[in-house]
C-alpha cells in the first residue's frame, strides 16, 4: 500500500499540493537535474499521477515535490507538477511554499515582521519575502529569476484569425494575446473557448524559435498562453486581467506568479512599467497579485509579485495495488 502525506494550500484560488512524506528519491546535484530525472522516472511520475490526476485531484490540480537545494545558500528545494508533468516556474507555488515554510515551522519567523526564505526550483533561485503579524502569515513577496521580452507581434493563425503574440520569460515561456484581438473576454462566461485559444497559440509556437531558452534548452517550450483584459491604469500603474492557460489546457485559477513577472517584462519595455509603480493583476475568478519591478538587469527585470496563500487541507492519500483505477486519470 503506497502511502503519501501531504499539505494543502491554494494562492489566489489555484491549489497547490505540497508533498511532505511519501516521495520517491530524486536524485540530482542540481534542483534543475532533479526534473530532468523525475520527467523519465516511472516511480516518480507514478506519484505525481496519484496525487494530481482524478479521483485524488483533478484536471487542473497543481503541487510539488520537496527535494534539497543546490546548495546552502536555500532553505528547501522545489519540483513543480501539474497533470501533464513537471514545470520550469511556479509563482503562486513559491507563495503557497513561504507560507507553508513559516506556518509549519521549517522556518523560524518573528511573530511581528518579515523572513526571507530563498527556495532552489528548476528555472533557478527564487525568494519568498513573507511578513508576518500577529504570530500569522499575512502575505508573501515572490521575488523571480529575470524576466525578459523574447519577441513581439508574432504572427499567429487561428481559428479566430490571425493574432499578434508577445512571447516572455519569467521561469517559463509564455504567450500574451490581448483577450479582445480574438473577440473574447476574460471571463468565467468564455471559460471554454478561452481554453480552446490559449492551446491553439500554444501549439502554433511550440516548435518555432520563440519557444527556445537561449542559456539552457531544459527551460525551453511554451508553457502557457496569457489572455489578457488592459484594464487601464490605477494611480500606481497598470491595471490588466489575464486567465493563463498552460500545459495542455490546465486553467490557471489565480493571476499566475511566473505569468504576472512575464506580463510585467512587457509592461516595463512599453515603458508603462518604471520601477515604482506597480502591475494590479486580476485572475478569471476576481482574486489580485500586486507586481513591481525591483530592479532591471541589462534588458530583463527582476520583478517581485505579492499574494497570499491559506491552507485548506492534510491529508494521507492512499494506492491499494488491487485498485484498478490505480493512479487515475484525466477527462480533459
Amino acid at each position: 500500500m503506497l502511502e503519501v502525506q501531504t499539505v494543502d494550500y491554494h494562492t489566489a484560488g489555484e491549489p497547490f499540493r505540497i508533498v511532505a512524506a511519501g516521495a520517491p528519491d530524486i536524485p540530482g546535484a542540481t534542483v534543475r537535474e532533479r526534473r530532468e530525472h523525475a520527467r523519465a522516472a516511472e516511480d516518480v511520475d507514478r506519484v505525481r499521477r496519484m496525487l494530481c490526476h482524478e479521483p485524488r485531484g483533478h484536471a487542473d490540480m497543481y503541487g510539488c515535490f520537496l527535494v534539497p537545494p543546490d546548495d546552502g545558500g536555500a532553505r528547501l528545494g522545489a519540483l513543480f507538477w501539474h497533470k501533464d508533468g513537471f514545470s520550469t516556474a511556479c509563482g503562486h507555488g513559491t507563495i503557497a511554499l513561504g507560507t507553508w515554510a513559516v506556518e509549519s515551522g521549517v522556518v523560524d519567523a518573528p511573530p511581528d515582521g518579515e523572513t526571507e526564505v530563498a527556495i532552489d526550483v528548476p528555472s533557478g533561485r527564487v525568494g519568498a519575502r513573507v511578513a508576518t503579524a500577529g504570530g500569522a502569515v499575512e502575505h508573501v513577496t515572490f521575488r523571480n529569476v529575470p524576466s525578459y521580452v523574447i519577441a513581439r507581434g508574432v504572427a499567429v493563425e487561428t481559428s479566430r484569425g490571425r493574432l499578434a503574440v508577445d512571447v516572455a520569460y519569467g521561469g517559463a515561456i509564455y504567450a500574451c494575446v490581448p483577450a479582445a484581438s480574438a473577440g473574447l473576454a476574460v471571463a468565467p462566461a468564455a471559460y471554454a473557448e478561452l481554453i480552446a485559444l490559449g492551446r491553439e497559440v500554444k501549439a502554433a509556437l511550440s516548435e518555432t524559435e520563440h519557444a527556445r531558452h537561449p542559456a539552457d534548452e531544459r527551460l525551453s517550450g511554451i508553457y502557457g498562453t496569457i489572455l489578457y483584459d488592459d484594464l487601464g491604469e490605477t494611480g500606481d500603474g497598470p491595471h490588466q486581467r489575464n486567465v493563463t492557460v498552460f500545459a495542455d489546457g490546465e486553467v490557471d485559477r489565480s493571476p499566475c506568479g511566473s505569468g504576472t513577472c512575464a506580463r510585467a517584462a512587457i509592461l516595463h519595455a512599453d515603458g508603462r512599467l518604471p520601477p515604482g509603480r506597480g502591475l494590479t493583476h486580476d485572475s478569471i475568478v476576481g482574486t489580485t497579485f500586486h507586481a513591481t519591478v525591483a530592479e532591471t538587469v541589462g534588458d530583463a527585470v527582476v520583478v517581485e509579485v505579492r499574494g497570499s496563500a491559506y491552507r485548506t487541507g492534510e491529508h494521507r492519500f492512499m494506492l491499494d495495488p488491487r485498485d484498478p483505477v490505480a493512479t487515475g486519470f484525466v477527462l480533459r
